[in-house]
Formats: C-alpha cells, structure tokens, sequence
C-alpha cells in the first residue's frame, strides 16, 4: 500500500467515526465574520471568528500551531494549554488534517517571536478532506498537471493566487477607463451565421433548432458594434469570450478573453491617442509601474510611443521591397531567414515576413502603414491607397492590440469581401466570410469610427507568463487522451 492510500484509508476513517459520533463533516453554513487578511490588521485582543483550509499543523510541547489559508490571506492559530479547551484541543489533534477546512473562534495575539494570530477558543470542522494536498517542495512540478488541477496550484502557490486577481484588475481597470470615457458596455451574439471580424479559422458546429450550422465568434462583435454605429450609438465597447481554431504557442490560445471598442466621429490617430493612455492606466494599476521586463524585453510604458511604418520597417531587416517583390522572391527570403510560414498568396507572405521584424522590436509603439491586402476591414490611407489607416501596438516583440479607422464605404467592403472569397474558395481557411448583412446595414450608413481589440495577451505580457498560464483554466486534454 502506497503512502498516498495509507493518508486517504486513515482520513475515511476519521470521517466514518465523525459519523459515528454525531458530528457533520460537511455543514452547510458557518457564520464567518472577518477575513483572514481583515484578522491580520485588527487590534490585539479583539475577538474573531473566521475560516479557510488548514496549511500546517504542528505540535510544540502543550501547544498545537497551525496555519490556515482563505481567499485573502494565511494567518497561524495556536492552541494553547489552558487558554483553548482541552476537548478542542483533542479534537482537532485527533481528528483534524492538512487540507481540511475550519471554523475558528478566538482572539487576536502576538506570539513571542511576534507573529499575529488567533489564540483558539472554539473550531469547528466545515469540510473533511480526503486527498492529501501535494507536498510543498516536491508536488505539481510538472506543468500539464499544474494546469490541469489548477485549484490545487493556486491553494499551494501564492503567486497563482495573486495572478488571479490582478487579472480582474486588468479588464476592471480597461473597462473604467472606456466608462469613464462615455463608452457604453454592451453584448453581441457568441454564436454567429457567418464569422466575421477578422481573418481567423473559426469553430463550426449545429443549431438544432433553427437547422443551420453556425460558427463560434472570432472577433469581440466587431460586426455587430459596427451596426450599432449604424443605429446611433456613438461609443461602445464589449469585453467577452472569442473562439478561434488555430495552433497553440505562448502567445495563442483558442479560447480567450478580448476587448472591443468602436468610436464614431474619430479615425485611427484619435484611436492611438486613446490606446496609449490606456494601456498606461491598465498597466499602472497591474504592476503599480509603467516599467516591467517581459520576454527578453525591458519597456517602460512612459517613453516615447515610436511609430513604425509597414514597408519601411520590413525594408530595413529584410532589405525586401513588398510592393515590388513577388511570391517566389518572398519565399527565398523566408526560408533564408528560417521563418516558418503557411503557403498563401503574396500578402500571406508578406505577413509572415513583418512578424520576424516584429520580434526585434521592443516598443513601446505603434505599426502603421499596412497594405490594404492584409487588412480587409480598414479604411484606405487617402496619402497612399495601397496602405490602410490602421494601427497595431507593438510591445515587446509583438502585437497588443489592433485598431484602425473602419471601413464603411460599403462598395469598397464588398469588394474586399469578394477578394477575400476567393482566398477562401482557393483554400484559406482564415479568409474572411462575405458577410452581406453587414454590407446592407453599410449601405444606410455608418459615421466615421475608429475600432481597435486587445486581448489578454497584452495581460500575459504585463505579468510575463505563456497566455496559457495567465487563465485560470486552460483547456486541457482529458488525461485519458494524453495516456493514449
């Protein structure tokens, strides 16, 4: 028998005399009147009555130490010889376990090394244990499982807890500040007849009800925002789950959470003043700083925002010609630099290229400049209609965030739609849909609006982990699969 057996055959046991003896292992409610952290900042000798999963327990002479964890803060708990009860004492010496979860009354102290704590009146078990939690030094060290049981990572690594948090911090901060701003929140459909918005492979599946396959959402509504720009509304802005179905790195993920903002009457200048001011606010409430090291880049937020032409920048680290080169020249260039690509058209390639000139770029800034080809939802530079009026931020090496001033000269869309049709109907699963509603409501008209969409991607760069580590639960393969 395997020590792990051993633990659990012992905790059913206590949990089958517990029975025995009258007690609940499992009550339904406990009357919890101060947080861990709130016990940690009260006056010496007040009294408490707090909660959370016992950590360590140990015994010193006539004195029993433990610690407990809640959702704010670990503090230690003492039960001491004459002062706790001595059946409390056998209690939770006989009965109690690591792992398991506690009532505690008492009163605030300091120990003789100063240390606050709860001097233990009275306990109460609220939920018996079965499994052990993984030892501190030796357990979840292998980070699929890590991920798979994310509860116990964060039960065990204070710094998974502390990520949780500053990501709410991350979209609460990011919504203010659009609040603040006169955005209007609003939702769009998840489930879509056509995936618009962006260039993207999306997830199919089956509408039972109305007969029709549909698709999961590829784009925070972009579509749909702009239909209410259509409709009236000026300023609005959604943040949500979007799906694409594309490879994984620790950038990707399939599954994640965007931002969307859409502002009639202003063009993608307007939209960059904005995004600089906000990412500045995002990142000062994160980090408590504008400065922070991330993925072999230092960036301070508080320097100059460059901006970085298209053609210009991919000339300077290629030596490449994008309007004058053709597919076969592009290709030698790739694969002479190592740049691994998908076969495409032209501006596939193109592409490709400007993410490997991307990668030696630490920012903070903003790309500009970019064909028409690769971004068929943009309005045309009126200076250089070869080129769109977009902007992306490029932090560290890549790309946070991505904006421009819409399109809503709906015959130029529905060309681009065709074009971009034919990409699909030649095999581009990423090419986008011809959408025709949205042409249609274009063609009532839609002001001048400048749309941008960030990702948490720009969150796993503050914080910089893999985007997969910055959710709280990845989608994993079921064990089952991984053992195949």
């Amino acid at each position: 028998m395997g020590r792990e057996e051993q633990i659990v055959n012992e905790r059913l046991r206590k949990l089958k005399e517990l029975k025995e003896l009258g007690i609940n292992p499992y009550p339904a409610k406990f009357e919890k009147k101060q947080t861990v952290d709130e016990c940690l900042n009260l006056k010496l000798g007040t009294s408490v009555k707090t909660a959370g999963r016992i950590m360590i327990k140990r015994g010193i002479g006539k004195i029993v130490f433990s610690n407990i964890l809640d959702g704010t803060n670990k503090i230690q708990i003492v039960f001491q010889d004459k002062e706790t009860p001595e059946k409390t004492i056998e209690f939770f010496k006989k009965y109690l376990d690591v792992g398991d979860i506690i009532g505690v009354g008492g009163k605030i102290f300091k120990t003789k090394t100063g240390e606050i704590s709860i001097l233990v009146k009275k306990v109460d078990l609220l939920t018996k244990s079965i499994l052990p939690l993984p030892d501190k030094w030796h357990g979840l060290k292998d980070d699929e499982e890590r991920l798979r049981k994310r509860y116990l990572d964060v039960i065990m690594n204070p710094e998974i807890r502390e990520l949780v948090h500053k990501r709410e911090i991350f979209w609460n901060s990011m919504r203010d500040f659009l609040k603040k701003r006169g955005f209007l929140e609003v939702e769009t459909p998840v489930i879509e007849n056509s995936a618009g918005g962006a260039s993207a492979t999306p997830f199919k599946t089956y509408h039972n009800a109305l007969d029709i396959e549909v698709y999961l959402r590829i784009s925070m509504g972009e579509l749909w925002q702009k239909k209410l720009m259509v409709a009236g509304f000026e300023k609005t802005f959604e943040i949500g789950r979007q799906f694409r179905n594309e490879g994984m790195d620790i950038e990707h993920l399939q599954d994640y959470s965007q931002m969307e903002f859409y502002w009639s009457y202003a063009n993608y200048l307007d939209g960059m003043n904005l995004v600089e001011e906000m990412y500045k606010k995002v990142a000062k409430d994160v980090l408590g700083s504008l400065k922070f090291k991330t993925h072999g880049h230092s960036i301070d937020l508080n320097k100059k925002w460059v901006s970085y032409d298209y053609e210009a920048t991919i000339k300077k680290y290629t030596g490449i010609d994008i309007y004058k080169s053709d597919k076969k020249e592009l290709e030698l260039k790739l694969k002479e630099l190592s740049v691994e690509y998908s076969p495409g058209d032209k501006w596939k390639l193109v592409d490709s290229l400007w993410k490997y000139c991307r990668k030696k770029i630490s920012g903070p800034g903003f790309l500009v400049g970019q064909p028409v080809e690769v971004s068929p939802l943009a309005k045309r530079d009126v200076n250089d209609p070869r080129k769109v009026q977009q902007f992306q931020v490029i932090i560290a090496g890549s790309e946070l965030g991505n904006g421009y001033s819409e399109l809503n000269d709906p015959i130029d869309q529905e060309e681009r739609f065709e074009k971009q049709m034919e990409l699909k109907n030649a095999g581009d699963s990423e090419a986008q849909d011809h959408d025709k509603a949205f042409v249609e409501a274009l063609k009532y008209g839609m002001p001048p609006t400048c749309g941008f969409g960030v990702s948490e991607r720009f969150f796993s760069y503050l914080v910089n982990r893999p985007a997969r580590e910055c959710q709280i639960f990845p989608l994993m393969k079921p064990e089952s699969s991984e053992k195949k």
